[in-house]
């Protein structure tokens, strides 16, 4: 090879190795480009991810389905009907009735705190049957002793008295001693009565309680009902007149009044709340109803306060809470056979919708069966 052909040669090559260049980028670019529309058109990897949160939201649903499921009235009185299903299975288990069966009702009748008065009541008129024939077998005996108590309680109005047509707002005093769960119970009546569709304020009269006028406020915030504080210390009458003068300048359908709840032997205490009654209905409202809260785990002291609150400020009904506790429950019968008084509502929990009306029928069928 002579020298004029070397640079000839030396172009080829250069020429050669530049389209080898070029197709070995284009090869590589296409290459490149196909992966991804591999990965797109079996995408494994972005379905295992969206198959894994859809499980969990799932499972999710289900815990959310379940944590709300609301607990029977039956299991929440599981601790009540303890009481009387020893005696029942008991009684049911003789051949007979006889004297035995007498004092073992009676016994659990007690402990079921329905008192001495209403036990010896619902004993009396059924041994009268017995002796006349009508009850012969231990299961009439229960059956008839379950309908008796039924009796005592069904019939009875348990409506929250609300005057829709008064032109001013209702007033609905709250009472009961410390502990009884007033405030809350309150609290939940305000959003359970704004679900209705009616206006609230709620007036916080207890001013002698440490930090009751602060929980009444979180529960104001939860609900939305508006509401009216003073002074701590101060004179609970006041607040609540102010609360309700500002409840009918506001066209406000109802006031929750809350009040003091010191030992309910306490006498300066009862004649507070007679005056907090008496200025109440001073100014522009009307107090169409007086919710006495009490504890239905105090048992037959949960009676005596329900006397003296009654006496004081004219009850007009009742809410028992804790009933899902450690309570037998068998003061709902004492307070209605030998006060009068209905219970309205019973506390089964801590949440608003736990508070509920009281149902004869559920509750006696929750301690039989």
């Amino acid at each position: 090879m002579n020298n004029s052909s070397l640079p000839m040669v030396f172009l080829l090559l250069a020429i050669a190795s530049l389209v080898f260049g070029i197709g070995v980028v284009a090869i590589s670019r296409r290459k490149a480009r196909a992966v991804p529309q591999i990965q797109l058109a079996v995408p494994v990897e972005a379905i295992a991810p969206a198959e894994v949160v859809n499980v969990v939201d799932e499972v999710a649903e289900v815990a959310e389905v379940v944590a709300a499921a609301p607990l029977s009235v039956r299991d929440r009185l599981a601790k009540a009907r303890s009481s009387l299903s020893g005696a029942v299975g008991s009684v049911l288990g003789r051949s007979d009735v006889n004297e035995e069966t007498w004092l073992e009702l009676e016994e659990a009748l007690l402990r079921a705190d329905v008192g001495v008065r209403v036990a010896q009541s619902l004993l009396g008129a059924l041994q009268m049957r017995v002796k006349a024939k009508e009850i012969t077998t231990p299961a009439q005996l229960i059956n008839a002793l379950r309908s008796n108590m039924a009796s005592q309680l069904v019939g009875t109005s348990r409506d929250l008295n609300f005057e829709a047509n008064l032109g001013a707002p209702n007033i609905w005093l709250m009472v009961g001693v410390n502990g009884a769960g007033k405030t809350t119970s309150l609290g939940k009546i305000a959003a359970q009565q704004i679900a209705l569709g009616r206006t609230v304020l709620m007036a916080a009269g207890d001013t002698f309680r440490a930090a009751a006028g602060e929980q009444l406020s979180t529960w104001a915030e939860r609900s939305g009902a508006q509401i009216v504080r003073g002074a701590e210390g101060g004179d609970p009458s006041s607040v609540i007149f102010d609360g309700v003068q500002s409840a009918h300048s506001r066209n406000i359908d109802l006031v929750l009044a809350d009040t003091a709840g010191r030992l309910q032997s306490n006498t300066n205490l009862m004649e507070e709340l007679r005056k907090v009654r008496r200025v109440a209905e001073k100014g522009a409202g009307k107090v169409t109803e007086v919710l006495l809260v009490i504890d239905a785990t105090t048992g037959q002291n949960g009676l005596q306060q329900a006397r003296q609150f009654t006496e004081a400020t004219q009850v007009t009904g009742v809410v028992l809470t804790k009933l899902d506790g450690s309570a037998k429950g068998g003061i709902v019968f004492a307070i209605e056979t030998e006060l009068g008084i209905p219970v309205k509502l019973v506390g089964l929990g801590e949440t608003i919708d736990d508070l509920v009306v009281f149902n004869p029928t559920e509750f006696i069928d929750a301690l039989f069966e």
